[in-house]
């Protein structure tokens, strides 16, 4: 009968751990599953991630884009030991160990530059996410790349003693980066587009969070608000969205330097300016 108790106790216990097992691996699959597919399989409505806009993921992927909220490029990073400094190029790199994700456009990029410059790197083969800054730490190789905003921050973060350099200045590629949604909805891309819009306007005309006064007589800042017209409610939406939007999250502005700045990312004159201050962000009229 012990023996008999046991036996049963073992089953039981062996078919408690298959179940959690079986949870477990869900669970992996769950979380394994990438931002992009949760998108495209419509499990996520919008993606605000680094997320590069490109023909493959607009075409194939069944994902639209909006907006470009932030314009990026692929970079370097290495040591000043190296040596390296903020005015090295791909030329300065020859004989480095670079950490890079196999088969990706990052180290197909870098492997085309450095044939152009003449010179011979050795990738060392990592997995996405923070493999490569890992490595890079120990010292398991000389360069590590990823866009140029990812790197700032990394250098932000586990750089104190300003040994680290991130180059070239002309970035190897372009990225630019923005909103995600899946393909065949117009309606949603619509206000998707319309709220990164919003925040834009409402910087180029002075409106902000803590400061929600019109200029006068602007009549396109009044549609903006929900002061005039019924555009915002056209989108199936509340009259005033827009103006929450900027009193709820701020204008472009604003978002910058709450999330970027601190990393030490520097918006004046730059790609992600506002148009009349030199860079490319603008929007269309509000009207």
């Amino acid at each position: 009968m012990a023996n008999h108790k046991a036996a049963l106790k073992a089953a039981r216990q062996s078919v408690i751990k298959r179940q959690r097992n079986r949870a477990a691996r869900t669970r992996m699959r769950s979380q394994v599953k990438s931002l992009r597919e949760a998108v495209a399989s419509g499990d996520v409505d919008v993606l605000f991630r680094t997320t590069t806009w490109t023909l493959l993921r607009d075409g194939q992927l069944r994902m639209d884009f909006g907006p470009t909220t932030f314009y990026d490029g692929q970079q370097l990073m290495g040591r000043r030991s190296f040596p390296l400094d903020e005015r090295s190029t791909v030329a300065d790199i020859d004989g480095a160990v670079v950490c890079a994700v196999p088969g990706t456009a990052s180290e197909q990029n870098i492997a085309e530059a450095a044939s152009a410059a003449g010179v011979s790197v050795r990738f060392e083969p990592v997995q996405p996410g923070t493999d490569a800054l890992e490595k890079f730490q120990r010292g398991a190789c000389d360069v590590m790349t990823g866009d140029g905003a990812g790197l700032v921050g990394n250098k932000a973060v586990n750089d104190p003693g300003d040994e680290w350099v991130i180059f070239p200045q002309t970035p190897l590629s372009r990225e630019p980066l923005g909103p995600v949604y899946r393909s065949d909805d117009s309606l949603w891309g619509d206000i998707v587009s319309w709220v990164v819009f919003s925040t834009i306007i409402a910087e180029s005309k002075g409106i902000s969070s803590t400061n929600m006064t019109l200029p006068p007589g602007d009549s396109e800042a009044a549609r903006l608000m929900g002061l005039e017209g019924s555009l915002a409610a056209d989108l199936g939406l509340e009259g005033d969205a827009f103006a929450q939007v900027i009193r709820q999250v701020g204008n472009y502005g604003e978002i910058y330097e709450r999330n970027l700045a601190p990393l030490g990312l520097i918006r004046s004159s730059t790609l992600n300016d506002l148009a009349e201050n030199g860079g490319l962000l603008y929007a269309p009229p509000i009207r």
